[in-house]
């Protein structure tokens, strides 16, 4: 989208392009109980998160500073007027597991590829299916699906 318009960005920006299999085949070899893998492929984090919520009838609540997003690629979002949260991501995936084998599972994958991986929140027992982000500054705010194609803001 930058090269379409003629933008160049200063840092550097780095492709998240890679093959999921060699943290997927560890996670199973680790015998964790994994109750959902999923890719941000399509519509990022959030459309994945409220894919999940909306089809297993749960709550989804993560938190917004310990999802790593870089300064480059939060910059360059900032000007095309995206949301990093919505923005597809081919080498990165959520994994669900139970609260008792988060750690387990976060030590298993920063020892593989995902070393920048992390507890980003939690399952509840709500059946809304319903995401919500805490933000940084202590509020919350829903994290709706994603409609249509992510363009940027025209304002």
């Amino acid at each position: 989208m930058a090269a379409r318009e003629g933008l160049q960005f200063e840092g550097n920006i780095e492709s998240d392009s890679a093959s999921l299999w060699p943290v997927v085949s560890d996670l199973l070899a680790g015998g964790h109980e994994i109750h959902c893998l999923r890719d941000l492929t399509r519509g990022g984090l959030a459309t994945a998160l409220n894919e999940i919520a909306e089809s297993a009838r749960v709550s989804i609540e993560i938190e917004e500073q310990a999802i790593h997003v870089c300064e480059e690629v939060r910059g360059a979002c900032e000007i095309l007027g995206l949301d990093p949260l919505y923005v597809a991501c081919e080498g990165r995936l959520i994994v669900m597991v139970p609260a008792d084998q988060a750690d387990s599972v976060v030590q298993t994958m920063q020892a593989g590829q995902c070393r920048g991986s992390t507890i980003i929140g939690k399952v509840g027992n709500a059946s809304s299916g319903r995401v919500t982000l805490s933000s940084t500054i202590g509020t919350s705010r829903i994290l709706d699906m994603l409609s249509g194609e992510q363009l940027p803001r025209i304002c």
